[in-house]
């Protein structure tokens, strides 16, 4: 995971790409899935409840479909596709640190209240800063943002996990 990490932020256009096309299939193989599963259970439930969750696979399936298509035009057409994944990440970030504010405030009397605060308007600041951001910086986005969080759990792996399987010649209780 570090060694993924560090590779994501030395070059995160290029694993904004991977990620970017890794969602473009997840999004193809999930819609194809939920079609299935959606037609197998037609029977059990109303046409309406049908209609809407076969409406729902076919959004997915043709969003991957054309994810994919956008990566074998080339890279100005993959670099839409990824540039449009972060505005969409900071659209994302946005909203979820209107409502972790909002949350925060709500709670006052909670306990931690303060933390949720925090998260809330990092959350938001950092939803502003991938909107604000030029197309170029935008490639780098998701890179940057999965190498950050690669790089955490690794180390997080090796400092913090690892102790959960201590063996007990090691002199940690089990």
């Amino acid at each position: 995971m570090i060694v993924l990490g560090a590779l994501a932020l030395i070059f995160p256009v290029v694993a904004s790409l991977w990620v970017t096309a890794i969602v473009a299939v997840a999004f193809l193989v999930g819609g194809i899935v939920s079609l299935i599963d959606n037609l197998a259970r037609a029977p059990h439930l109303s046409r309406w409840h049908t209609f809407w969750r076969l409406v729902v696979s076919t959004l997915f399936m043709v969003t991957g479909a054309w994810m994919i298509q956008q990566f074998r035009a080339g890279f100005p057409s993959a670099a839409a596709q990824v540039a449009a994944f972060a505005l969409a990440i900071g659209v994302v970030f946005v909203v979820e640190g209107v409502v972790a504010i909002l949350v925060a405030l709500a709670h006052r009397a909670a306990r931690g209240w303060g933390w949720g605060l925090a998260n809330g308007v990092v959350t938001l600041l950092l939803g502003v800063l991938i909107l604000t951001m030029k197309f170029w910086n935008q490639l780098s986005v998701i890179g940057l943002l999965v190498g950050v969080s690669f790089l955490f759990s690794g180390i997080d792996l090796i400092g913090f996990s690892a102790s959960f399987h201590a063996h007990p010649e090691d002199g940690a209780e089990s």
